[in-house]
């Protein structure tokens, strides 16, 4: 497991939960907007800066103090030995939530089987038909309408979400996607923050928070649960 960093305290990143977040190494898409670049490009990407064993130290000492563990990356589901690691997570007490890309779904249904995750957070990354373009690579499709179809069947926690920036995302794309999750539970509009370590940094530009409550209110009779996030 390649584990880059730890945030000790959230309230943010894991809904209604005291949380810390873990951020795991390596990503199989590109999106060009993506604010961790130091988690998906091979050659910034560092050796494992925090060992599994450290990581077990830490949640130990925490346990009563936190209630669940976020895991994202880069995208989590890269690393084969995850359920394992879940496992001893879950050993410990703690609620998970994991994020991904949806690119895995068998080993996502693997995990969700097992009950090693509580709560998923699949980004949708645009309408089907602006994935590669938005991922940055040719994306499988047919992957991705698995994990989505399978979190639809409410077997676990979910949510959806999608990182909304302007020259990628339209409101009739937000729309279409919103038309292929329909009748999910919950869908999140994030708007887009530049953090200065992007894979691309083109001047990507957010939708400011009168247009995000717009695409919000545009995508509410196919997902009638959406919000808006980071306005």
């Amino acid at each position: 497991m390649n584990i880059s960093g730890i945030q000790k305290l959230t309230l943010l990143d894991y809904p209604g939960k005291v949380a810390c977040t873990l951020f795991t190494a390596g990503c199989n898409f590109r999106c060009p907007f993506c604010h961790n670049a130091g988690l998906v490009l091979p050659d910034r990407l560092e050796e494992a800066s925090i060992t599994e064993d450290e990581v077990m130290s830490f949640l130990k000492k925490r346990a009563g103090m936190l209630d669940g563990v976020a895991i994202t990356g880069g995208e989590p589901l890269l690393h084969t030995d995850m359920p394992e690691f879940l496992e001893k997570i879950k050993n410990l007490g703690y609620k998970i939530k994991l994020d991904t890309n949806g690119s895995n779904p068998k080993l996502l249904k693997e995990i969700v089987n097992a009950g090693l995750v509580d709560r998923v957070a699949m980004d949708i990354k645009n309408a089907p038909t602006e994935y590669d373009k938005t991922a940055g690579c040719s994306v499988d499709m047919e992957k991705i309408e698995e994990s989505k179809d399978f979190l639809l069947t409410g077997t676990c926690d979910y949510e959806f979400r999608t990182t909304v920036v302007k020259g990628i995302h339209t409101k009739e794309s937000i729309v279409a996607a919103a038309k292929w999750i329909s009748g999910a539970k919950e869908y999140y509009l994030q708007q887009f923050k530049d953090s200065g370590n992007l894979i691309a940094p083109d001047a990507f530009e957010p939708f400011d928070e009168n247009e995000m409550h717009e695409l919000a209110d545009a995508v509410r009779p196919f997902v009638p649960t959406v919000e808006v996030r980071g306005v």
